[in-house]
């Protein structure tokens, strides 16, 4: 009776103090606040019509017409048939938002290192120093949810992973298939497949050690195991999966078939996203040490110095008080060269130190893993700044050009430091080596890590310029004496941190050696050193999310106010899109909450939509915007206020054109929308053109076509003609999923005018209808339920097989 109690409660203990730490650490959620986050601000703007259709009609859409013209919403704000993991899911994540994740990275981690055999306590210790890492922290503080979600189940994964290698292979199989699941639910592909290198790592060393020692067989049975898991895993997404597979080949991460540039020179056709682009967000290679001191590269770009800066100073009775204290608050001390840097990826100084120990004192196939893990993840994060590495793997390595900000593949690093600095203290704790061994271990790490934070502390102001990228920004005010006195606060952040993982990794050493030398107990030692990792990593956290960025949850459920101008607009009950140029159209989901956008807020557009914002829409083209329905254009004034525009010209739902021009490709499509006249003319590729295919049609002034029902998956149109039309809709053509039906007749529908549809209308009166009917989605439904009950039936029948041979020997 006493065996379980003793196994569980260990856990139960963990899981207690990693419910405290979470709801402590974001105590405003027991007040029923929000965190607010701006992506998720734009997210609510961009999912609002598919919510709104959900709460009214118990279904789901598939596809909004509030942004970019239309779009799916596989990637948006989609909810899929029989997706049980989904709710798997929601039982872990029961604390409020973002304390949920911050559990989930506690509670992973935990069993990730209960798995590699740790005593709790130190699990608990690594849990604690993962969780706090100052990436994880700053992606819940901007909303970037879903990448947290991902993270926080990577070690999850892994300790599935591990648990097959260690011949526990039910046990092993039900947590991979399980935690593997839960990653691709959270439907973030980037971090997945950053997770995916980890496991490659580990996979090949696993391999070299069998070959060693000739054990090729069991690895082949532990691969094989893992894959029938992993194969399981995705069965159990599959909907969501071959939903969002269909539409990235259609997104900005697909190819695009145009040679030419908007100012028409010739470039090489992408498929996937370019170099500039991948790279743009390039971790500097002595950027990297911000894992150790976290404001090494003067933190990020808006940091606040305080009153007893040398910039206060030197504002202080020159402007405005006020003015002074906004300039100081969001100071721009971030010198790298990274365009936008909210917070440096700060790993820890103690946990830095604690790995440099792992690397001496822990032996095996693990370490092996771990450094060359966190190797491969500092190389790939340089992204430009180690150019024939990043364009090695873009042009070679299999989707790698589907991904942006290469620096963020440091989650690998995040992940491994903490694993191999709870392996060195479980090594020094609880090994049989020497005191000797142990002692020179510490030293040798102590010096490494120490010596080179010291270096920095006495030389490092005289070492670097302190000016980096983003000064550019500034020039018209960042000159001559203020630039001097902001160079001045980059260096004084800059000892002070450095002093500071000085003082740190000092302390940390110190508790070790007074370990070794039974000055202190085991226990006193782990509960010491887990106050300094906390006290390190909390406090570097609070700077940049704290309970300032908490609101009301009604401020945060509804962060949009109708302004006048919304409200103006919303009296016309029609259908029509709305042009908002008092932002960057395309990247903005605040107008999507109230109109039909011709804009959005979304990391994976369509590239067609994208390429007609490039090459028409930036340029200007009124009859491109007539054509998208834009009846209504919000912008600045002379008097800098928001104002609207009436665009009579705009095209409306539907119209009749006279005339097709054909053109050989997608070159020709983009350009001839240049002088398109889009109410009397279309352009579509030849490739849409059959033997019979007509290019003219006669006018015919009595002909109507009306939109009569809108739904964001159903729109119902009426004609009427005397003679047969060609009808161009105002709506975004995406051939898998959309059909056409006249008089409820499937219809063939082509794609004009770059991204719009067109279809011929017999003489007479019809009623034309488009519905959005994705078939991806009913053979991902089947699929999933398929693959669940396979799940849960190879789990029991392997367990009751297993339990019957143990009963037979």
């Amino acid at each position: 009776m006493n065996l379980p109690i003793k196994k569980v409660l260990p856990f139960l203990i963990a899981i207690v103090i990693f419910v405290l730490v979470s709801v402590v650490y974001f105590s405003p959620v027991l007040e029923g606040k929000k965190i607010f986050q701006n992506d998720i601000k734009h997210f609510i703007g961009m999912a609002k019509e598919t919510n709104d259709f959900r709460k009214e009609n118990h279904t789901e859409p598939y596809w909004t017409n509030a942004a970019f013209g239309g779009m799916p919403t596989y990637s948006l704000s989609a909810l899929y048939p029989n997706n049980y993991i989904k709710k798997v899911d929601a039982l872990v994540r029961f604390l409020p938002r973002p304390a949920d994740y911050l559990f989930l990275y506690f509670l992973s981690f935990f069993i990730l290192l209960l798995v590699l055999k740790v005593d709790y306590k130190l699990a608990i210790l690594g849990a604690l120093a993962f969780g706090f890492s100052t990436y994880y922290i700053i992606i819940l503080g901007v909303g970037h949810n879903a990448k947290a979600h991902a993270i926080a189940y990577m070690p999850l994964v892994l300790a599935g992973i591990l648990r097959v290698f260690q011949k526990k292979y039910l046990q092993g199989f039900l947590l991979t298939a399980l935690a593997m699941a839960l990653e691709i639910n959270a439907s973030h592909p980037q971090m997945t497949y950053y997770l995916l290198f980890c496991v490659l790592i580990l996979g090949i060393v696993y391999f070299i050690d069998a070959f060693k020692k000739k054990q090729l067989t069991v690895y082949i049975k532990s691969i094989g195991i893992l894959t029938a898991a992993v194969m399981l895993a995705i069965g159990v997404n599959a909907t969501s999966l071959l939903a969002t597979k269909e539409y990235a080949a259609y997104s900005t991460r697909g190819k695009s078939e145009l040679t030419i540039t908007p100012e028409g020179a010739p470039k090489k056709a992408v498929d996937g996203l370019s170099k500039e682009y991948i790279t743009t967000y390039s971790y500097g290679l002595l950027e990297t040490f911000n894992l150790f001191i976290p404001r090494f590269m003067g933190g990020g770009n808006r940091e606040d110095v305080g009153t007893d800066s040398n910039i206060y100073q030197f504002l202080h009775g020159k402007i405005d008080p006020k003015q002074v204290r906004e300039f100081t608050k969001y100071a721009p001390m971030y010198w790298g060269n990274q365009p936008i840097v909210e917070a440096p990826a700060y790993i820890g100084a103690i946990l830095m130190f604690l790995f440099v120990l792992g690397i001496f004192l822990v032996d095996g196939k693990l370490k092996k893993w771990l450094v060359g893990a966190f190797a491969f993840s500092i190389l790939l994060s340089w992204g430009k700044n180690l150019d024939f590495v990043t364009n090695f793997f873009i042009d070679y390595v299999p989707m790698y050009n589907k991904f942006r900000a290469v620096s963020s593949i440091q989650v690998i690093a995040e992940m491994v430091v903490p694993i191999l600095a709870v392996l060195a203290l479980k090594e020094l704790f609880y090994s049989k080596k020497s005191i000797n061994i142990k002692l020179e271990a510490l030293k040798k790490a102590f010096y490494i890590s120490g010596g080179i934070a010291l270096a920095f502390t006495l030389f490092g102001t005289s070492l670097f310029s302190f000016e980096g990228l983003v000064d550019g920004n500034y020039k018209p005010i960042m000159e001559g004496e203020l630039l001097e006195a902001i160079i001045a606060d980059r260096k004084a952040i800059f000892f002070s941190d450095s002093l500071r993982t000085v003082i740190l990794v000092t302390i940390a050493a110190g508790v070790l050696w007074l370990f070794l030398k039974e000055k202190l107990s085991k226990n006193i030692a782990i509960i010491s050193l887990t106050a300094f990792i906390l006290f390190d990593l909390v406090s570097v956290d609070r700077r940049y999310v704290n309970n300032d960025d908490f609101l009301s949850a009604r401020k945060i459920d509804k962060p949009y106010i109708a302004s006048a101008i919304d409200k103006q607009l919303l009296k016309d009950t029609t259908y029509y899109r709305v042009g908002n140029f008092m932002v960057n159209p395309m990247n903005d989901g605040s107008t999507s909450y109230f109109h039909k956008s011709i804009g959005g807020y979304h990391a994976a557009k369509l590239r067609r939509y994208q390429e007609l914002y490039d090459y028409q829409i930036a340029k200007n083209n009124i009859e491109v915007l007539n054509m998208l329905n834009t009846k209504y254009f919000i912008f600045e004034d002379g008097n800098q206020r928001e104002t609207v525009q009436l665009n009579p010209d705009a095209n409306g739902n539907a119209w009749f054109v006279q005339k097709i021009n054909v053109v050989a490709n997608a070159n020709e499509e983009i350009l001839a929308l240049d002088s398109l006249k889009t109410k009397n003319e279309a352009v579509i590729d030849k490739r849409f053109v059959s033997e019979n295919f007509k290019t003219s049609y006669a006018k015919d002034t009595t002909a109507t076509i009306k939109l009569i029902s809108y739904k964001p998956n159903k729109l119902v149109y009426k004609t009427k003609s005397a003679t047969n039309q060609f009808a161009v809709f105002s709506e975004i053509y995406y051939k898998d999923g959309w059909n056409a039906y006249i008089d409820h007749k499937l219809t063939p529908h082509f794609r004009v005018n770059y991204v719009l549809r067109g279809m011929e209308i017999p003489a007479g009166e019809h009623i034309i209808e488009f519905k959005f009917e994705p078939t991806v989605i009913k053979t991902g439904t089947t699929m999933t339920l398929v693959s669940f009950v396979l799940l849960i039936l190879i789990s029991l029948g392997w367990f009751f097989i297993d339990k019957r041979k143990k009963n037979v020997s």
